[in-house]
């Protein structure tokens, strides 16, 4: 802005406040309320940011273009300091302006104000003191216009101006482009400006040089347009390109790496044409997104034109002098003789590189005097067949030796071609030296590597030779016909079978069967082309034993070439060396069961002889300590045993179509109350998900366990998200998470703390492996969660990186019907009695059980009669007295498991209701989780209330039946 304008614009803003100030004090009698409002009505009319800010550089009022400038609501800037809407560098650049106002001055200053994308835009800006009634600064009314774009206009003005300056002094188009671009580029603001010539067939565009801000390299050189994107056809087609945003144009999305790699997320392209074809191009970069303005894309078109008339100009100047000097130019540059001779072949002029070469003076060799540089036994030659051409008017080639200015001779390669009149006659002879001298060399080399390389071949034949015969790998080539062409003495050595007895069969003969389908596979992938390694046969040897061979195949036309080496004893001392790991894993599983079940039966035996000896004292206050001390220390033990079944895959299951997204939001509440309020729960359910056949409440441990292990990833605090899904795996997808195709659900535990490295994450299902300290794990949780999920049917994988999370995924497979309602938890003491003369058979090898589950039946109204093992059972089945259940354990002593005595029991007493009670999973007795109606099956150990609820449910169901 020129100070002219400047100084008009003040005096409007000096006109519009002294109204307004009038206006405010008109207006002063009626309700603040309806003051402020009429106040507000008439600075929104005012097409500048009004505000109003007290002493304590709080706002008291703004008009609505100064909420639309800081994207801001009225009622969120009344109150806030100035600090936390400019931001404090702007604040502080504007506070002395301030405090002058604050202090009575009326202060007109220009400046920038950063704009609701926080961008700084040009202001004029007016600081007014406002006094109160008494005449004192309460505060100030600020006034801005923006006038950002006036200047920007008055830059671009400026810009053409100089432009037209500089252009006029300059000739090269290099300099000529450059000047455009830099011109372009400091007045628009862009990462770089550029021009260059365009092929718009090979689709490249030339860059001499070009004007790049300070940090921005450059792209002089050949880019090609399609590694950027498809917009070439807009070019073509004589459209100027405007990108916004590399990302979000379909044009440049393929390359929009590319072109952010090389600082033009936005960009314009503007082509240039001459005589109707594309043939230029002038660009702009920016490193970052940005829009470009109608006003900005119509001074780029200005500098255009100019650029191009310029050009134009300058090449027509630069092809006059060419065309001048072009013979001349072309005779000395080259590096060759060149030289000229009359129609009758006396030579008479020579270029520099003759004089140069030869020593002779200008003017030395003319006439007959060039053949003194001839060397004696090639002149005469030289002579007649020169005549020979002249007289013939045929084109002149030779080969011969010419002496240099230092005596030496070299061979030079002598063409000569006759200039022609329109009528054929011969106006002059053009002629050239090419030396040869390097290339006769070369030729006498090469003569000598050959016969160098005959030897070389012939000893590394031999090389190879040895190889062939002395190596243990088994080599050879073989044919897509299934047969071996040629094999090395190896393959009599490792495997007993000669030559002969190896070339007359097919090689399929050889490798065991259970291979066959993977061998032709690999032979599939040969015929392709493919080069296949690693791959590993059971080969039989002659003797009737087999070796283990790992191969590498190359193909090579209709054959292929196979290396094959024996790892059959590196086989046998990896699987010596697992199984010397698996027998440490068993040492470091019994010496962590032995510590945590001594910690825990010292609870339980100390519990029961201080309740022993208070008992014996007759202190029977506070008893319930001791005896929850005990069942405390029961429960962990019972929970440990759990843990480690789980991880066997040998837990008892009770599996049940379950809803899963119905089990976290059961859980959800838990999960908030144990992780705490430093971390947020965000659950995120599938609609539609998928029913699973999983055991309910071991699903509720898994999901709880996953949680705890999340936060305590996050000692700061942070989000755990509980997200389940339906998914459908295909081959590729279920292999990589060691699962057979199909339809799973996906149940996972996000968080947002430490991560894991992958050292971590490959021994997290270990178990006893923990990270976390001493005494606050015990490394069984991940382990138990991993064998739940593989006894289900399922998996569980781990996705982590450090410093950026954790995400725990159980894959369960989908089970097609629908899930089951879940029934609360019974209570001994409010169990349901027994009806007259209902009778239980219990079973079960161990004493104490039998007791305190008859125990337990008596207490309710039951007849309990006891067996000790399936053939004592067996009999009471088999008797006439009244049974209503049968309880029984699953591995009983003798010949008669729980379940055989069960299904014999079932043959006399069909639909006799089953309880199996069990502290060990014989799942292929109880059918892998799937029970006949009626039966049920109970996890040692249980509570009485529990055991129950169990069997009052299936007498009753009994009942009902």
């Amino acid at each position: 802005m020129s100070d002219e304008a400047q100084r008009l614009e003040i005096q409007a803003l000096r006109r519009r406040v002294a109204a307004l100030e009038a206006e405010v004090a008109r207006r002063r009698d009626p309700p603040a309320a309806q003051r402020e409002a009429e106040l507000r009505l008439v600075t929104d009319a005012l097409p500048m940011l009004v505000a109003s800010i007290d002493r304590d550089y709080r706002y008291r009022f703004n008009n609505r273009h100064y909420e639309t400038w800081f994207g801001r609501h009225g009622a969120d800037l009344v109150g806030l300091h100035v600090r936390d809407v400019l931001g404090p560098e702007a604040f502080a650049e504007r506070r002395p302006f301030l405090d002058r106002a604050l202090a009575g001055e009326t202060i007109a200053a220009d400046g920038a104000l950063p704009d609701r994308h926080g961008n700084p835009r040009a202001c004029a800006i007016q600081y007014i003191p406002r006094r109160d009634a008494a005449g004192a600064v309460d505060g100030i009314f600020v006034l801005a216009i923006d006038v950002e774009e006036r200047r920007a206009a008055e830059a671009r003005r400026i810009a053409v101006a100089e432009l037209g300056d500089r252009l006029r002094d300059l000739d090269d188009t290099a300099a000529i482009a450059f000047a455009a671009s830099e011109i372009l580029g400091t007045t628009l603001g862009v990462s770089r400006a550029g021009y260059g010539t365009i092929d718009p067939v090979a689709e490249t565009i030339l860059i001499e040089r070009d004007w790049n801000a300070p940090g921005i390299r450059s792209l002089a050189g050949t880019l090609q347009f399609r590694d950027y994107g498809s917009y070439i056809e807009d070019l073509k087609r004589g459209e100027t390109v405007i990108c916004v945003d590399a990302e979000a144009d379909p044009r440049t999305a393929s390359g929009a790496e590319a072109l952010k790699a090389i600082s033009a997320q936005a960009f314009v392209n503007m082509p240039l044409t001459e005589h109707g074809g594309f043939v230029a191009l002038l660009y702009l970069n920016h490193a970052t997104a940005r829009t470009w303005s109608a006003e900005e894309l119509a001074f780029m078109r200005n500098v255009g034109e100019r650029v191009r008339a310029a050009t134009e100009r300058s090449r027509a100047t630069a092809a006059r002098r060419a065309s001048e000097a072009q013979f001349l130019a072309f005779a000395q540059v080259v590096p060759n003789h060149v030289w000229a001779a009359s129609p009758a072949g006396a030579l008479d002029w020579f270029n520099d590189q003759v004089h140069v070469y030869s020593g002779a003076a200008a003017g030395a060799l003319a006439g007959e005097a060039w053949a003194g540089l001839v060397h004696p036994e090639d002149r005469a030659g030289v002579i007649r067949t020169w005549g020979e051409a002249v007289a013939g008017g045929h084109p002149y080639e030779a080969e011969f030796r010419i002496r240099r200015g230092d005596g030496a001779y070299r061979w030079f390669l002598v063409r000569a071609e006759p200039i022609r009149a329109a009528d054929g006659a011969i106006l002059r002879w053009v002629g050239t030296n090419t030396d040869i001298e390097d290339r006769k060399a070369a030729a006498a080399e090469l003569a000598r590597l050959n016969a160098s390389l005959e030897r070389q071949v012939v000893h590394r034949t031999r090389e190879r030779d040895r190889i062939w015969e002395t190596t243990t790998d088994l080599m050879g080539t073989a044919g897509l016909d299934g047969y071996l062409k040629t094999v090395n003495p190896a393959w009599a050595r490792t495997l007993g079978w000669s030559e002969a007895e190896l070339l007359s069969r097919p090689f399929a003969v050889l490798i065991d069967p259970a291979d066959h389908a993977e061998t032709g596979e690999v032979v599939r992938r040969l015929a392709a082309g493919e080069t296949v390694t690693g791959f590993v046969d059971r080969v039989f040897a002659k003797d009737g034993g087999q070796r283990i061979v790992m191969w590498t195949a190359a193909p090579d036309g209709a054959h292929f070439t196979i290396i094959g080496r024996d790892i059959t004893d590196q086989r046998r001392t990896e699987d010596a060396l697992r199984q010397a790991q698996k027998m440490e894993a068993v040492g470091q599983l019994t010496g962590g069961l032995a510590h945590d079940f001594n910690n825990l039966l010292t609870g339980i035996s100390g519990s029961l002889e201080l309740l022993q000896t208070r008992m014996a004292q007759g202190r029977l206050t506070d008893l319930d300590r001791y005896v929850n001390a005990a069942q405390g220390a029961a429960k962990r033990a019972a929970a440990l045993t759990h843990r480690l079944l789980a991880f066997s895959r040998r837990q008892t299951l009770d599996p049940k179509p379950t809803n899963v997204n119905g089990l976290v939001a059961g859980m959800e509440e838990l999960v908030r109350r144990t992780v705490g309020p430093a971390i947020t729960i965000e659950v995120v359910g599938a609609a539609g998900l998928w029913p699973a056949l999983v055991d309910p409440n071991q699903l509720e441990n898994a999901l709880l366990n996953l949680c705890i292990n999340a936060r305590d990833a996050m000692p700061e605090g942070g989000r755990i998200t509980i997200e389940t899904a339906n998914k459908w795996l295909d081959i590729r997808a279920a292999r990589e998470r060691d699962l057979e195709p199909g339809q799973f659900l996906s149940l996972c535990v996000t968080d947002t703390g430490t991560g894991m490295t992958p050292e971590v994450i490959a021994r997290a299902f270990d178990p006893f492996f923990t990270t976390k300290p001493i005494g606050e794990g015990t490394g069984l949780g991940l382990s138990m969660i991993y064998g739940f999920a593989r006894q289900s049917g399922g998996q569980v994988r781990i996705y982590s990186e450090l410093g950026q999370g954790t995400t725990v995924c159980l894959y369960l497979p989908r089970h097609y019907g629908t899930a089951q309602e879940r029934d609360g938890e019974a209570d001994l003491a409010h169990a349901p009695r027994a009806e007259q003369g209902q009778t239980v058979l219990i079973v079960d090898d161990e004493p104490t059980v039998r007791m305190l589950v008859t125990e337990v039946l008596e207490d309710l109204g039951y007849t309990a009669i006891e067996a000790a093992d399936g053939a004592g059972g067996l009999k009471v089945l088999e008797s006439d007295v009244r049974l209503d259940l049968l309880v029984t354990d699953v591995g009983l002593p003798g010949d008669m498991n729980g379940r055989q005595m069960a299904d014999a029991g079932r043959v006399v007493r069909p639909g006799l209701k089953v309880l199996f009670i069990t502290g060990y999973a014989e799942n292929a007795v109880l059918g892998n989780g799937y029970l006949e109606p009626g039966m049920q099956v109970m996890t040692k150990p249980f509570v009485m209330e529990a055991l129950a609820a169990r069997i009052r449910e299936l007498i009753a169901e009994g009942r009902e039946t």
